[in-house]
């Protein structure tokens, strides 16, 4: 999905198995080292059918603004989530559950592809929010097997507050960021329908 779109408000969900912009699978984004092929640590490979090309000083300091802005945006998630009592990573599961796309279940590995975390890490989680009563874990009588996540009172209480502040960060700053963010594509979006022209 275009990061334009994103910002719009005009994407379709992106593809489960591929990482949000990039179209890079998730499971390289996860795994990635050191130790992979060479090609992988060399640019323009690291984005598969990427052509290279000259940026401007104006497009480099657009990255970094939309990055020092994205920043400051997680930074202040990240002090409200520790002052309601979770750390970071607890509320972004909380978000997670709470907000999966319709038709997704909320089992540990759904919610450990949406935080791109490992299997293993996404259980932690769970086991330390239901221990301090933010979730609980339910089976299904058609599939005993399956083990989902759901929000508890206080799960939703502590979410809701946290929303709440996220939203009102993004109706200070988000009209920023969005415009920073279309200056940024501008030469690309230029450079596009000159090639097609």
């Amino acid at each position: 999905m275009a990061l334009s779109a994103l910002v719009n408000g005009t994407g379709a969900p992106p593809c489960r198995s591929r990482h949000l912009m990039f179209g890079i699978p998730n499971a390289w984004i996860r795994g990635y080292s050191t130790s992979v092929p060479q090609k992988w640590n060399t640019p323009p490979f690291i984005i598969p059918g990427m052509k290279s090309r000259s940026l401007s000083l104006v497009e480099f300091q657009c990255l970094a603004e939309i990055r020092h802005q994205i920043r400051q945006y997680l930074h202040a998630g990240e002090v409200a989530a520790r002052m309601v009592g979770l750390e970071p990573r607890q509320h972004q599961m909380l978000l997670a559950i709470k907000g999966l796309p319709a038709g997704m279940r909320p089992n540990v590995g759904e919610v450990a592809e949406r935080l791109q975390i490992e299997h293993h890490s996404a259980v932690e989680l769970v086991n330390r929010l239901a221990a301090a009563g933010y979730v609980r874990r339910e089976r299904e009588a058609g599939d005993r097997r399956e083990v989902l996540v759901a929000l508890t009172a206080k799960g939703n209480r502590a979410l809701t507050d946290l929303a709440e502040h996220h939203l009102w960060e993004l109706t200070e700053g988000g009209a920023q960021l969005s415009a920073m963010v279309r200056k940024a594509l501008r030469p690309a979006v230029r450079g596009r329908a000159a090639s097609a022209s």
